[in-house]
């Protein structure tokens, strides 16, 4: 397979050059014979010969062979471009006949069209001449460019007294300076001649606009004398005509009846298949369903450039079939050949234009019209531009009796002048019919007239054509006519069908045209996939809108086939823009050669991947790189052959190149430098896809690894682009670069009651035995420190594979947990902290008179009772006798107490005394409930309860 591969790789690079220049057509290719080789002196391989110059350098001692050889084809090149000139000088010659013959007859029918039909011709051959000229000289000059660097690689002769150099680099840089200058002459001479035909070909050019105007413009007299003498003319014609065409048809029907049956019969069918197949795959583009009351804008563009272009194919095929088939079976005679075709011809169009006129006006069907004329008025413009139609091509069919039969000049002119004057009047009369129907009114009812913009123009179109007819400008009136109504009709299936195009490219609306539905229903296809076909679709009408439509129009216009031909080889083949050729079927081929190269590329990537590495069991990472180095190799090869195809010469690239280096360097030197980088990490592979790597603050899955940057995902499902360069120029933490080993450290803290080893003893035994760890190297337990109020442990277990570091963690801690549980070890936690206070007697006498107030206060606030409207009232004081039935002492016995007690604080408080040693024998005083028998009042908004008044504390009532 590989080397299957390899051939076919070597075939399009061997291709790609001959797709790249473009060879005249009719240039022969010559073949020289080898020299015979000399073994004894070898030399480097020689330079191609090019077609001026088919000579290679072979070796230092055949040096007369090759000079012969050279001789030989310089004469070769020089005969050559001796033809050419002679070719060139009798065409020229060709065109000064042509032109005197017109001018002599110019006073018979249509040897205007004879004589611009042949000097197209002339034209065309010119052209050919010139494209094989310039091809010769592009290949001499080809030439010269290589002789150029082979003489700076031999360098200049030495100078007067220097070193001699070598007899062999002396002879041939002789011999090279000698067929330089020979090709300087050849090319010189190929210059002159193409110079010389591009000033023919415009000569050419210019005499047949002159003939196009000049028959355009010619006045005739119209008078009595004049149509009493087309009058006797169409007698003698038609008498001719009648003649000519019984004898055709009797010998026919004698000795070629089965020819002609044969013709016909293969002529239908092959029309006949055409729009069998084309009823078949586009049959919802050609039917109008009478079920539809209400069809869509897009249906209707669709129906109505559909049903027009299919069958005008269809006529277009059986047309052209049968002229072929009748002019292969020798039915046709010379004098009845263009009769023929031009009567084939005038039913093509005539089909042509029934077909797009009851497209757009649909008069049996209004709910498809696509303009809001009345069913009156559609079927009124339908009648009316047929008989336009009928009366400009019906024209051109007596006008070619007319020249088959040698007719004169007068019966034509007459003819046009009656169609002329006929089609003028018929679009008068379209002018003045009442077709119009406005927004929201039935179609049925009575039209308005046309805009007056419209009705206007129509007028002075018609009383144009009868005036430029009537004046003596028949032949101007007739150019005229024709326009209005082939052209017209071609323009309006063009704009039907840039409508459609632009209709379906929108988004959702091939998704509701009849084909989206489809398409939807039998292959599951997403909105966004047929916006796209519907895309691509309108892309494509576009385009044969163009291709089928433009000639058409041209033609119309006045141009030659071969006008045409030569203008569509020059777009394809060469489009110069200053001293730049480009060549759409060289960029055409270069592209179709880029997409083979890329298709092979990404199948022998699949390929290797699936079939090679995966069988051997290669890292995911090696994959990768290798993976992703055959497709940046692939896409390289390809697009190297995708440029030498299109003709772009990689040299005047490198010009380019050296240019904007220094653009490259500063700026575009990030995006370089992480191309570079993304290279480094392919081949050196700190790290690969899915590994876990840690650079900065960014941390998660390597998921790919591009030119630019490093596709990474976090443990949140977040992407990070992180550029190639940060991981050259920075630190990189790999978790699996090697292998998936790794440890896990977990802190604990026990209360710094418990026994330090048996906290260890109960970590060891937690966590030996769970799974995902290693047993060896075995889970290690580390007493980290210990505090007044905990115990601080880590545990460091080893996994082997470090990704499972989240649940080891968990099912450690769980392990651990239960283990204090059962054996009675309390854990630790932060202790409160304790603040020293130094006071002074002065502050001690304070806090005690501070604390004397708040127990009177809690003492008063119990004998306080809920009283009316939410207050307070006091309630008499009633001492309980306490525990062992004494009586309680009263306030100022209390008071007295409390004063000795203030009294031994202050003896006893010393500068230094800590706040907790010295206020320790007071307690704070406790919260009395009051109204313990009566259920608790709903709390208010406020958060206290409802019905009680909120009090401040520290202020007794």
């Amino acid at each position: 397979m590989l080397r299957f591969l390899a051939i076919v790789l070597i075939l399009v690079s061997s291709l790609s050059p001959v797709l790249a220049q473009q060879p005249a057509p009719s240039q022969p290719t010559q073949s020289q014979p080898a020299a015979p080789a000399q073994p004894t002196t070898s030399q480097p391989p020689a330079t191609p010969a090019t077609p001026a110059a088919s000579v290679g350098r072979q070796n230092a001692g055949d040096g007369g062979a090759v000079r012969d050889r050279l001789d030989d084809a310089q004469a070769d090149t020089a005969q050559q471009l001796e033809a050419a000139r002679k070719r060139l000088d009798a065409l020229a010659a060709q065109v000064e006949t042509a032109d005197a013959a017109e001018t002599a007859r110019s006073t018979q029918a249509n040897n205007s069209n004879a004589a611009d039909n042949r000097l197209a011709e002339i034209k065309a051959q010119v052209d050919d001449l010139s494209q094989q000229v310039g091809g010769q000289m592009d290949a001499a000059r080809t030439r010269i460019e290589q002789i150029k660097a082979r003489l700076t690689e031999l360098g200049d002769p030495p100078a007067a007294g220097a070193e001699p150099e070598a007899s062999v680099v002396t002879d041939e840089r002789g011999r090279l300076i000698a067929e330089r200058n020979a090709l300087n002459a050849v090319t010189g001479t190929a210059e002159t001649l193409v110079a010389d035909a591009n000033a023919l070909s415009t000569t050419i050019t210019e005499k047949r606009r002159f003939l196009f105007s000049s028959t355009l413009l010619r006045h005739t007299d119209i008078n009595i004398d004049m149509l009493v003498d087309a009058g006797q003319a169409l007698v003698v014609e038609a008498q001719a005509f009648s003649r000519n065409i019984g004898s055709w048809l009797t010998f026919v029907f004698t000795f070629k009846r089965v020819p002609l049956m044969s013709a016909l019969f293969l002529s239908l069918c092959s029309a006949l298949v055409l729009l069998a197949g084309t009823h078949r795959l586009f049959a919802p583009l050609l039917r109008r369903s009478v079920r539809d009351l209400n069809p869509t804008y897009i249906a209707r563009l669709s129906r109505a450039f559909g049903s027009t272009l299919v069958p005008t194919i269809a006529s277009a095929t059986f047309a052209t079939t049968a002229f072929f088939f009748l002019q292969s079976f020798n039915v046709l005679r010379p004098d009845i050949a263009p009769i023929v075709v031009t009567f084939l011809a005038l039913c093509v169009a005539l089909q042509f234009v029934w077909t797009i006129s009851t497209a757009v006006l649909a008069p049996g069907q209004a709910v498809w019209r696509l303009v809001r004329v009345s069913d009156r008025g559609a079927r009124l413009l339908v009648a009316l531009i047929m008989a336009m139609a009928f009366a400009n091509l019906f024209d051109y069919l007596l006008e070619t009796i007319s020249v088959t039969l040698g007719s004169p000049l007068v019966l034509t002119v007459a003819k046009s002048l009656i169609a002329s004057i006929l089609i003028g009047l018929l679009l008068m009369a379209i002018a003045l019919i009442r077709p119009v129907i406005p927004q929201g009114q039935p179609l049925d009812g009575q039209g308005r007239p046309w805009p007056r913009a419209i009705s206007i123009l129509l007028l002075l179109a018609g009383l144009g054509l009868i005036t430029a007819a009537l004046s003596g400008y028949v032949g101007l009136a007739r150019f005229i006519a024709t326009q209005i109504v082939v052209t017209g009709a071609i323009f309006v299936t063009m704009y039907i069908g840039i409508l459609t195009g632009k209709a379906l490219a929108k988004q959702n609306a091939l998704a509701k045209t009849v084909g989206g539905r489809y398409l939807s229903h039998r292959y599951r296809l997403e909105p966004m996939a047929l916006d796209q076909i519907g895309l691509a679709v309108g892309l494509s009408i576009y385009l044969l809108v163009a291709m089928f439509f433009v000639p058409l129009l041209l033609l119309q216009w006045g141009f030659k086939i071969a006008d045409i031909e030569a203008w569509a080889y020059r777009i394809f083949t060469e489009i110069r823009i200053g001293t730049i050729t480009i060549s759409l079927v060289g960029i055409f081929a270069g592209i179709l050669l880029f997409v083979l190269g890329f298709v092979i590329t990404r199948w022998l990537q699949r390929w290797i991947d699936g079939s090679v590495l995966a069988r051997s069991r290669v890292d995911l990472g090696v994959r990768n790189s290798v993976k992703t180095g055959i497709g940046y190799l692939g896409m390289g090869i390809a697009g190297l052959i995708g440029i030498s195809a299109a003709g772009l010469d990689l040299s005047s690239l490198a010009l380019v190149a050296g240019a904007l280096s220094l653009g490259v360097g500063f700026g575009l030197q990030n995006i370089v430098s992480n191309f570079v980088s993304g290279l480094i990490l392919l081949v050196e592979r700190p790290f690969k896809v899915g590994d876990w790597v840690i650079s900065g603050t960014t941390e998660g899955f390597v998921k790919r690894i591009s030119v630019r940057a490093t596709e990474i995902e976090t443990f949140q499902r977040q992407t990070i682009m992180v550029p190639n360069s940060l991981f050259i120029n920075a630190s990189v933490g790999n978790w699996t670069h090697r292998n998936k080993l790794g440890r896990v450290d977990i802190t604990f803290s026990a209360h710094s009651s418990n026994d330090p080893r048996k906290v260890v003893e109960s970590l060891r035994a937690a966590v030996t035995g769970l799974p995902n760890i290693l047993r060896n190297p075995e889970p290690i337990i580390v007493f980290r420190g210990f505090t007044s109020s905990e115990l601080e442990f880590e545990v460091r277990v080893f996994l082997a594979d470090i990704l499972q570091g989240v649940s080891v963690r968990t099912d450690v801690r769980i392990a651990v947990f239960e283990r204090f549980q059962a054996d009675g070890i309390a854990l630790g936690g932060p202790a409160a902290p304790e603040v020293p206070i130094k006071i002074s007697p002065e502050d001690a006498e304070v806090l005690s008179a501070i604390f004397q107030g708040t127990r009177s206060e809690a003492a008063r606030g119990a004998s306080l009772l809920p009283g009316d409207a939410g207050g307070y009232v006091e309630q008499p004081s009633v001492e309980p006798p306490d525990s062992r039935g004494n009586d309680v002492p009263d306030s100022s016995e209390s008071d007295r107490r409390d004063a000795l007690r203030g009294e031994e604080l202050r003896a006893d408080a010393k500068p230094g005394v800590s706040a907790a040693a010295s206020l320790a024998p007071v307690t704070p005083a406790r919260k009395v409930d009051i109204g313990e028998d009566k259920p608790a009042p709903e709390k208010g908004t406020d958060g206290t309860k409802s019905g009680a008044r909120k009090r401040r504390p520290g202020r007794p009532r």
